[in-house]
């Protein structure tokens, strides 16, 4: 490819290729663990965000995070999903981005993550950026320059 074409691909906006705040399975903070599960399991996603009471982000829960808590030294101590909160044992510690940023932001990001939460300029759940979407667009890119020859 040249730096030209490299340049396109750089310059694509996050806001291209992410999945509205809508379209996008959530549990709230203080949701029980059996909800969470229930909305991991029923999704089929292994992780999804968290959000507050005003729909701000705060973190991601995955269904690891709650086997984990409910498991016990011999059985699976399954009462504790309707005892502990999501708020205890979440992941506050997860990148975000926002729309104005690239997919080379967007490409760095999920890296380690297989999706990104987007956020607004006050915190406000935006949407999520998957590793799905970035591949799709950066195999879609090589695709087209390498007919372009």
């Amino acid at each position: 490819m040249s730096v030209i074409q490299d340049r396109k691909l750089v310059e694509i906006s996050i806001d291209e290729l992410r999945i509205p705040s809508e379209k996008v399975a959530h549990v709230q903070l203080n949701n029980p663990l059996e909800h969470a599960l229930l909305v991991l399991v029923k999704s089929g996603y292994s992780a999804v965000p968290v959000l507050d009471a005003s729909y701000k982000f705060v973190g991601v829960i995955g269904k690891t995070v709650i086997l984990n808590q409910i498991l016990g030294l011999e059985n699976f101590e399954i009462e504790k999903l309707s005892e502990m909160k999501v708020k205890e044992v979440m992941d506050r510690n997860t990148p975000t981005l926002t729309r104005e940023n690239t997919l080379l932001d967007g490409l760095n990001a999920v890296i380690d993550h297989t999706f990104i939460c987007l956020i607004d300029d006050e915190g406000f759940f935006d949407g999520i950026l998957t590793r799905r979407a970035i591949l799709k667009e950066i195999k879609k890119n090589i695709y087209i320059n390498s007919y372009k020859k």
